[in-house]
């Protein structure tokens, strides 16, 4: 298969040539005005596919068309908003020469109008697929999955790249061209439109068992998804999409910008894009992680119900997933599985079973949530990662009436003055090799009273499930102070994890907050405990470990 790729040594287009670096059947056509990017980007690329420079202007396609005779042809270019009146050149050049199509657009009017193409790809035998993305190709394939168990009304999304991911030039083009301008959606059971990037939201995306991603805040952007999802599902009421950059105060800068730009009328911001494009490149820092989010709620049975569906990509994983839904389709092309003739945007074009056979192998990690109100703490938080748990961890949490457990604990305890002043104001027991153990679990208000008895030493906490910032994270409260802490699964072990601290209320700086390793698993059959809690300024306060079993 020969692929001509437009923009091929972009951030989109040269991505999609990596993901396909395996495959020594393909001839890979990197084109674009720039000749020299082209040569330097195929003279470091180390794929089995044969990489052939090209200078082509999207304005000769046609010609180049006849002259390189590719089998596929990817448009990686853009900004797909700016295209103006002959913004389907592209498309048209490839159904006259009968050559399948497949795009990134993110421009939700452009892959909304590739419909009126269909009968002239089908008579061409070419399928024309847009925005063959992650809006709307994963979000689509996650839609339908949840369409299987619920009627859905509204649908929130969003994704949250990685600091170190970088963004492209043309995605900063069309990112602050409609900052502050009117975005098309489905608002209140009609057609409506909000204001890109001047409203926002905040989520933390959470993958049953991982770690999650800080809560994010979420601005409007102007994707396909928003006037195509609503045609897929007619009883939809509302959607909203969004983007999570960071670091945030750049981000709520681009917020004020876009509310300036409605309220005064500015014009567009679009002339600065390379100056948002060369600080945003450089201000990198926080974590090397991204992630995604699909939220619905709707109808099951009956009653209301709200699912959602979690993506978190770890390090460099997480940037080729805007690229993968074109490899999706390229390899099932030459497994002899192509999408049939016709054109159409890529709402329907896979399912998650091809992206969980790409993200195999990968730090890419998905789950679904339910709400389940009822449901015992540890399993609301964890979700379906519950299940996976040791039975004796999911015989102690799996409960919502009041239990005793009994065992032992070997108990040390910091040395210094200030760790010794912390634990005999947190009731901490004393060091002892095996001291015997009662720990008392009682529900109270909404969440559980944990009472550790140490041979008569007691100190209590009150444990519950986060909200707003603190989102599928549990909250331990130990009188003025709570700890907001992640539950992961990893292997056999539970592990806390703390994200989050506050005193009286108030947030405190993550510097100071309390650290250790902590994890519950299953020895012998019994319950198995280990929880260390130090601080930087104190050392070691407290560290108790050892087994129970219910009374």
């Amino acid at each position: 298969m020969r692929i001509l790729i437009l923009g091929g040594y972009g951030v989109f287009g040269g991505r999609l040539a990596e993901l396909l670096a395996d495959l020594p059947d393909l001839e890979l056509l990197i084109c674009g005005r720039d000749l020299a990017r082209a040569e330097a980007f195929c003279a470091r690329y180390q794929g089995k596919p044969r990489a052939v420079p090209c200078a082509l202007d999207r304005r000769d396609i046609a010609d180049a068309l006849r002259r390189l005779k590719p089998d596929l042809v990817v448009d990686a270019s853009g900004p797909f908003q700016d295209y103006g009146a002959g913004r389907y050149h592209v498309v048209e050049a490839c159904i006259a020469a009968g050559i399948d199509y497949l795009d990134f657009a993110d421009g939700a009017d452009f892959v909304f109008g590739i419909d009126r193409f269909d009968a002239a790809a089908k008579a061409a035998g070419a399928f024309v697929l847009s925005g063959v993305s992650s809006f709307p190709a994963l979000t689509g394939a996650v839609l339908r999955e949840m369409a299987r168990t619920m009627d859905i009304r509204s649908v929130e999304g969003g994704i949250a790249p990685s600091p170190f991911a970088g963004i492209g030039l043309n995605v900063m083009r069309a990112v602050v061209g409609y900052a502050g301008a009117p975005v098309k959606l489905r608002r209140g059971g009609a057609d409506s439109h909000g204001i890109g990037l001047a409203e926002s939201m905040r989520f933390t995306v959470a993958v049953p068992g991982r770690l999650p991603l800080r809560n994010i805040h979420f601005s409007l952007v102007d994707v396909p998804d928003l006037q195509l999802l609503p045609r897929a599902y007619p009883a939809m009421t509302d959607i909203w999409m969004g983007a999570g950059p960071v670091p945030e105060i750049l981000h709520r800068i681009l917020n004020l910008l876009a509310k300036a730009r409605r309220r005064l009328g500015l014009p567009s911001f679009e002339p600065f894009s390379r100056l948002f494009y060369a600080v945003l490149n450089r201000m990198r820092f926080g974590q090397h992680r991204g992630g995604m989010f699909v939220r619905a709620r709707g109808v099951a049975d009956g009653r209301a119900v709200e699912r959602s569906w979690h993506l978190l990509a770890e390090g460099d994983d997480g940037p080729y997933i805007p690229s993968m839904a074109i490899e999706a389709i390229v390899r099932k092309s030459l497994a002899g599985d192509p999408p049939p003739a016709g054109a159409r945007s890529s709402v329907d074009a896979l399912t998650l079973a091809d992206y969980d056979a790409l993200f195999e192998g990968r730090s890419i990690h998905t789950g679904f949530r339910s709400e389940e109100p009822g449901a015992p703490l540890y399993r609301r938080i964890l979700g379906s990662a519950f299940d996976t748990l040791p039975p004796r961890l999911k015989e102690l949490h799996g409960g919502k009436a009041a239990r005793r457990w009994r065992g032992h604990a070997e108990v040390r305890r910091g040395t210094g003055l200030l760790a010794r002043i912390a634990a005999a104001t947190m009731r901490f027991p004393k060091a002892a090799e095996r001291a015997p153990l009662t720990v008392a679990f009682d529900p109270e208000g909404g969440g559980e009273r944990w009472t550790r008895d140490f041979a008569g030493e007691r100190f209590s906490s009150h444990q519950s499930r986060g909200a707003g910032r603190n989102e599928y994270l549990l909250v331990e409260r130990f009188g003025v102070l709570s700890f907001a802490m992640a539950l992961v699964v990893e292997r056999d072990r539970l592990y806390l994890i703390p994200r989050r601290w506050s005193a009286f209320g108030l947030p405190m700086p993550r510097w100071l907050m309390p650290y250790g390793a902590s994890f519950e698993t299953e020895t012998g059959g019994r319950f198995h405990f280990d929880v260390e809690i130090a601080t930087p300024l104190t050392g070691l306060i407290v560290a108790y470990r050892g087994s129970l079993e219910p009374a």
